[in-house]
């Protein structure tokens, strides 16, 4: 599709429906699975709680994602929103530090699935890390809509398994088989301290991470200006839900949790296993690698690549990631460069994960902060709004509980990422350089 410049266009073709499913897929129904045995660990076994906090606490931004989508709706998300509120350089920095967070998201859902699948399958994860990135890179070229089938599938497969694992549970319970009927996964008076669930609450919000790349998909929405906003929250509230509601079962199932030993990564499959046995065990471990390797990596390959089209597009990248596919409509070179990323990515921290994923969390947590700057600039200074609550409470409360939530990173994490900063920096001032023809204003 060309616009009145004969330039090509991303494909409207999305509706209100497959940005649910878009945001579903890329949050990952099943994720509590594979992180259970930190978060009730660190809770104490108030693992439910802490979901509904962290739920609670990202409910703030997903309103002000909402509300930018209205005012901006492009595809380039806080980098779009940052440039749009506050000013071309303050937004040139976000989408830095926004491209840290997606750029190395589909390298860590590589990562993971490879080593989890070389387990189960004992087929080398290099295998499994090729096959994942020529896979996803390919449904990407070939259009939003194929994306859009594919992703449909994958968020069956992983609510079939998730309703097998809550149904198995709540007979196992209810019939007194296994554990018992309790509230203690949601509160328990002998355990609680503010100090220690909000720590727990500092890792159960990661998986609330990736709602927000729904609003990479503004250009691509067949709906209204509003359907982006609808969506995100429509998927914060339906992932917390199944969230709460998985980790409430397996509390009850396993009230001891003290019990299921130092091997953090495999207790939620333990857990399984006492419920449904082995195969409930295999299906639940297969489809949290899966979901990684293959469906959320498919959608944040996505992503990322509407980011990069439109720094590109705005001459703040190379021209080339602007590009897209004659007859797909795609940002195919945008797309082929982060597939080779990822796959540089993966074989440099594939034996070191953590290190990974404190990158992933300063790019997408810092981008949060900022987005709550752009809804209080916009509407609070740039044109403001009689809407107090929703344009003044709401990302004020938003900043206050990302400020808290980003200064309980790791120390390693937040100087790693403040080099990524500095070396934006570096780069803002050569492309100063060329101001005329970036027209930075």
């Amino acid at each position: 599709m060309k616009n009145n410049t004969g330039n090509v266009e991303l494909k409207r073709s999305l509706k209100l429906r497959d940005l649910v499913v878009y945001g579903m897929v890329f949050m990952i129904p099943i994720a509590p699975m594979a992180i259970y045995g930190y978060i009730v660990s660190d809770s104490k076994g108030m693992a439910t709680l802490a979901y509904l906090i962290g739920m609670i606490a990202m409910l703030f931004t997903a309103l002000s994602y909402a509300r930018m989508s209205e005012a901006c709706p492009k595809a380039g998300s806080v980098y779009a929103y940052a440039s749009h509120a506050i000013g071309p350089r303050i937004g040139f920095m976000v989408g830095w530090i926004v491209l840290l967070d997606y750029i190395l998201i589909p390298a860590l859902c590589y990562v993971v699935a490879a080593i989890a699948l070389e387990g189960v399958t004992a087929i080398s994860k290099w295998i499994w890390l090729v096959a994942f990135i020529a896979f996803n890179t390919a449904i990407n070229i070939r259009g939003i809509q194929l994306t859009a089938r594919v992703n449909n599938v994958f968020a069956i497969v992983l609510v079939a398994v998730l309703i097998w694992f809550v149904t198995a549970g709540l007979y196992m319970v209810f019939s007194g088989s296994l554990g018992h009927p309790s509230t203690l996964p949601l509160y328990n008076p002998e355990t609680f301290s503010p100090s220690l669930v909000m720590s727990a609450v500092s890792i159960a919000a990661l998986s609330f991470l990736g709602f927000d790349a729904i609003s990479t998909l503004a250009e691509e929405s067949s709906g209204n200006a509003k359907d982006v906003g609808r969506a995100t929250v429509i998927v914060l509230f339906l992932m917390g839900g199944l969230f709460i509601l998985q980790t409430w079962v397996a509390g009850m199932a396993w009230p001891d949790f003290g019990s299921l030993g130092a091997d953090k990564d495999n207790a939620f499959y333990l857990i399984a296993n006492a419920v449904g046995g082995p195969l409930l065990k295999t299906a639940c471990a297969v489809a949290t690698a899966v979901s990684w390797g293959f469906s959320c990596a498919l959608v944040a390959q996505t992503a990322i690549s509407r980011i990069l089209l439109n720094m590109a597009r705005d001459g703040k990248l190379p021209s080339a990631l602007a590009r897209l596919h004659p007859r797909y409509q795609t940002p195919f070179i945008s797309t082929l460069f982060v597939g080779a990323v990822s796959l540089v990515v993966s074989v440099c921290f594939i034996s070191d994960v953590s290190a990974l994923t404190s990158l992933v969390n300063f790019g997408a947590l810092t981008a949060f902060f900022v987005l709550h700057l752009c809804v209080l600039n916009q509407f609070m200074v740039r044109t403001p709004s009689r809407r107090w609550f929703k344009d003044g409470v709401v990302p004020v409360l938003g900043l206050l509980i990302i400020g808290y939530i980003w200064f309980s990173l790791d120390t390693h994490a937040k100087s790693m990422g403040l080099v990524w900063v500095v070396v934006g920096v570096i780069y803002l001032c050569i492309l100063g350089r060329r101001a005329r023809t970036l027209q930075f204003t």
